[in-house]
């Protein structure tokens, strides 16, 4: 089990940030200022959370007392450039407050698979044209896991175009790791040590993108009590990762190539502008030279982000990566649920190769953590994982039906009760018929609070589903 650490001085956030993460089977300490931090042995956390304000020492000074633990800053949105001189002080990343909590806990899980997954990452060595030579190469610097051929292609492209300041446009089907591929690259990079800014194109409203993105003055517009900086600006000096980008609006998309034609930027409702040195990588799962030719994307805009284009395969074209990768985040989902850890039924690996995962690698990951909720031993199989087969099996494939139906034989009556319980948590018919019918009449906002999960969550489930947002600017 993870152990955290919360330095934070508001008892009420404290205790509230404690049950979030106790419920999500992480092991948590308090503290309420550095000096009572010193007090435990910091050695012993997978990850520090600490508020930026604190009585005393601010809280960049976990950073040095827990070198090399990652720290996680947690801070007002008021105080952005904060934030960013604090990741530049060594801080892991940081997270604005108030904090949504699938926020709060993809970032937590983020941090601590990347701070304790590089070895295991690095063992997903690869298998091309080196391998005949008796090699196995080292792709620990990159920090991806896949050993296909394709997946060893985009590696040397990775370490071509990190060393220099391109623009790079990543092009995949949703979920299948284009921030991962984005990190690669910053990390990889001269700017490695100054912070990497990500921006979901697609969760931010469109009536608030280019204030969150470029920042404001005071009295910009109803609700701008003061100015302040946009995330452009705060990834000065460092890498800025656009994320869908082909749903940023048109006149964002205006701001932005300034940005790249001059270097420079000007805050909504100023008549100044300011010099900015960022290294842009976009990433999209549309064709965004087809949206530049019909007016949805700007074409210009488009030749300026497509000086280097990295294609990523999608899960089902990269061969027996998927088993790979099905290893590493099945014994990881045991880590972070205390289980001992679990192994595929030679079924379950057979019906792993022969399904297509439309989803990649994020459809994989909740079938795994679906599975290893409701598993009761340590065997995980095909209806474990809740994949349809028979709908993406070949007769002539190996895995036939009667090899992978094996599992299904003669069910035990403990896993008759566990299929039960896997039909009772299957949400996913009632969220596409529920989006279906509500999105004509309902903001993106309202349909979120009415099916409680966050802005974010809700636009990863559309993508997921094949369920695109109605825009409010398509009105002909």
């Amino acid at each position: 089990m993870h152990h955290i650490l919360i330095v934070e001085d508001e008892p009420i956030i404290r205790s509230a940030l404690r049950r979030l993460l106790e419920r999500h089977n992480y092991q948590v300490s308090e503290a309420g200022s550095v000096q009572d931090a010193q007090q435990h042995n910091l050695g012993s956390f997978d990850l520090i959370i600490s508020d930026l304000r604190l009585p005393g020492e601010p809280g960049t000074e976990m950073i040095k007392l827990a070198e090399p633990k990652p720290v996680l800053i947690m801070t007002s949105y008021a105080s952005l450039r904060s934030a960013v001189d604090s990741m530049r002080l060594g801080a892991i990343d940081y997270i604005a407050k108030p904090f949504d909590h699938d926020e709060m806990l993809e970032t937590v899980a983020r941090i601590i698979e990347e701070h304790q997954g590089s070895q295991a990452d690095a063992l997903a060595a690869a298998q091309d044209s080196t391998a005949e030579r008796g090699e196995t190469p080292d792709n620990s610097d990159i920090g991806i896991i896949g050993s296909s051929a394709s997946m060893q292609a985009l590696y040397g492209k990775i370490r071509k175009v990190a060393p220099t300041d391109s623009n790079v446009l990543i092009q995949g089907e949703s979920g299948t790791g284009k921030e991962l591929v984005a990190r690669a690259i910053h990390n990889l990079s001269k700017r490695s040590s100054a912070p990497m800014i990500s921006v979901n194109c697609a969760a931010i409203p469109e009536t608030l993108i280019e204030s969150e993105l470029f920042g404001h003055e005071k009295g910009a517009f109803t609700g701008a009590v003061s100015a302040r900086a946009g995330l452009v600006e705060a990834a000065h000096g460092g890498t800025l990762f656009l994320d869908e980008i082909g749903e940023l609006p048109l006149e964002a998309q205006a701001r932005l190539l300034r940005v790249l034609q001059e270097g420079e930027i000007r805050r909504v409702g100023s008549v100044q502008s300011q010099k900015v040195d960022v290294r842009l990588v976009a990433a999209t799962h549309r064709d965004l030279k087809s949206l530049s030719q019909t007016g949805g994307f700007r074409e210009d805009l488009y030749y300026r982000l497509h000086v280097i284009a990295l294609n990523l395969p999608a899960l089902r074209d990269r061969g027996t990566d998927v088993l790979e990768i099905a290893e590493a985040l099945l014994e990881r989902q045991c880590q972070s649920m205390n289980k001992e850890p679990m192994q595929f039924t030679e079924a379950a690996k057979q019906a792993l190769q022969v399904y297509n995962w439309p989803g990649n690698v994020r459809e994989l990951e909740n079938a795994l953590e679906r599975a290893v909720i409701l598993c009761e031993g340590t065997q995980i199989t095909t209806e474990l994982m809740g994949i349809d087969i028979n709908l993406t099996a070949d007769e002539n494939s190996p895995a036939s039906s009667a090899q992978i139906e094996s599992d299904t034989a003669e069910p035990s009556p403990s896993q008759t009760t566990t299929e039960a319980v896997s039909n009772e948590l299957s949400l996913e018919d009632y969220f596409q018929r529920f989006v279906l019918e509500h999105q004509d009449q309902m903001t993106e906002t309202d349909l979120a609070r009415k099916l409680g999960i966050s802005r974010k969550c809700l636009w990863e489930r559309r993508q997921r589903f094949g369920i695109p947002r109605r825009k409010t600017t398509d009105k002909k």
